[in-house]
């Protein structure tokens, strides 16, 4: 009878130390379920920091496993290899891959990365990028490397208040986003290079301005930041420009865009005074969507060219006054089926329960224009009722099937007769010896075209005058 108890404890001692072990087996054993999953501290690694010389920066990445039992995750790699600017430092050993690395359940591990690049280096992308791959239980994930290559300016996510001169003594290379605070400005000196990355764009806000007065030597230009030969002239390698409602006074002179997603998103101006959008002597090339997308708005416009847009070159919705001079459209996209005209005008929009709502065209003036493409009708009026739709092309070259008769909407306009732009596939859309769009033009006011060619007593059609050379 004394020793009963002895016993019983003694073998419930047993059964606690059994339990403890078998659990301590089961959570040291590695859970092999398909679907399970790690999570990281962060879904991209920046390495955020300009470098003036030879770069060599290390960051930490964590690595938790937030299953109950231990996990193996049977590889992890740098995605570009031996190739990569990045290198990896996995439980002490500075390596490219690991394979069969366990995580105890609950638990993490660390990853150092180390991204060394010379800013210098002409070959250098402004943005270097890579990822470190991740498979467990044959599940793959990945977490993103970005780090800053060139010696630039960057901008990530940016909000900038006050007034902004960016001068050309460095590129500006916009990550993500950047934003002009309201009631702030931004001007960007001649010979100023701007580089975009995936999906990066630019919006101004309300109250705010965009100055760009560059010049014919020293153009300011816009661009993706993928310089590499292949992507030389790939549309839709960024986002694009907003200048957002109620900003103002934007004026822009010898501006090259080229190879976004859209060129100018123009939103509805208010009670201004002034055009919302003065742009003169420029180049919208090689967009995905619109050249320029202009929302009840105001917008001048004076030697310009707007070419290969997988939209329209102009979309004009929800009216507004528009006044273009010597401008030369050309839309020969070949990168997808283009559905759509080349201008397109209209005086109404929908609201946001779809229901229409109309605001006068007041003007839409076209002068000394050209206006081509490989659609058999490059222009489209749509237009409601009770509403004002004025437009005007006023000596043209116009590729379309309406009827042209009207002699106050057509001023000496020339219907489907080719132009005769030097080389459509490469983007050239000056004009040759035989093209009749030579010694047509009416007088505007503008004694230059958009190269600083004299256009004398009888212009050319378009934003370029002819010369000899052209063709050469």
């Amino acid at each position: 009878m004394i020793r009963f108890p002895n016993t019983l404890f003694f073998l419930l001692m047993i059964g606690f130390i059994s339990i403890f072990v078998l659990s301590c087996r089961k959570k040291d054993k590695v859970d092999m379920s398909p679907g399970l999953q790690l999570s990281f501290s962060t879904d991209t690694v920046f390495f955020d920091t300009v470098f003036p010389t030879v770069g060599s920066i290390t960051k930490r990445l964590i690595v938790h496993n937030p299953n109950k039992n231990k996990v193996s995750v049977s590889n992890i790699w740098l995605a570009a290899g031996e190739s990569s600017s990045f290198r990896l430092n996995i439980n002490g050993n500075p390596v490219i891959s690991a394979s069969d690395v366990e995580i105890p359940g609950g638990d993490s591990i660390f990853i150092f990365i180390r991204v060394t690049v010379d800013p210098h280096n002409q070959n250098t992308p402004f943005i270097v990028i890579d990822s470190i791959g991740f498979v467990t239980n044959g599940i793959a994930q990945n977490v993103k490397l970005v780090a800053w290559g060139k010696d630039a300016i960057f901008y990530r996510k940016a909000n900038l208040s006050g007034n902004i001169i960016w001068d050309s003594l460095k590129a500006h290379v916009i990550y993500e986003s950047i934003r002009i605070d309201t009631n702030s400005s931004l001007t960007i000196m001649p010979g100023c290079k701007v580089y975009f990355h995936m999906d990066a764009y630019m919006a101004i806000s309300y109250q705010s301005t965009l100055k760009i007065p560059g010049n014919l030597e020293h153009p300011v230009r816009f661009q993706g930041d993928r310089m590499d030969p292949f992507y030389k002239d790939l549309p839709g390698q960024w986002g694009g420009i907003y200048l957002e409602q109620g900003s103002k006074d934007h004026e822009i002179n010898y501006l090259y865009i080229k190879n976004g997603s859209l060129g100018l998103a123009v939103d509805s101006m208010g009670a201004q005074p002034n055009p919302m959008l003065s742009l003169n002597n420029s180049i919208i090339q090689n967009m995905t969507s619109a050249g320029i997308y202009a929302y009840g708005t105001s917008i001048t416009s004076v030697n310009c060219v707007i070419d290969d847009c997988g939209g329209a070159c102009l979309d004009v919705n929800y009216g507004g006054i528009y006044d273009f001079r010597q401008l030369t459209i050309g839309n020969f996209w070949s990168s997808s089926v283009r559905n759509v005209p080349s201008v397109y005008l209209s005086n109404y929009s929908y609201d946001t329960t779809g229901k229409q709502v109309y605001n006068p065209l007041q003007k839409a003036y076209f002068g000394n224009i050209i206006l081509y493409g490989a659609n058999e009708e490059e222009i489209m009026l749509d237009s409601v009722p009770g509403s004002v739709f004025e437009y005007t092309f006023d000596h043209a070259i116009l590729k379309t099937l309406l009827k042209t008769t009207n002699p106050v909407r057509y001023i000496n306009c020339m219907v489907n007769e080719d132009p005769r732009f030097v080389d459509i596939q490469k983007l050239n859309y000056r004009i040759d010896s035989i093209s009749p769009a030579i010694n047509v033009g009416a007088p505007m006011g503008i004694p230059f075209d958009i190269r600083g060619i004299d256009r004398g007593s009888t212009p050319d059609l378009g934003a370029y005058e002819y010369v000899k050379d052209d063709q050469e």
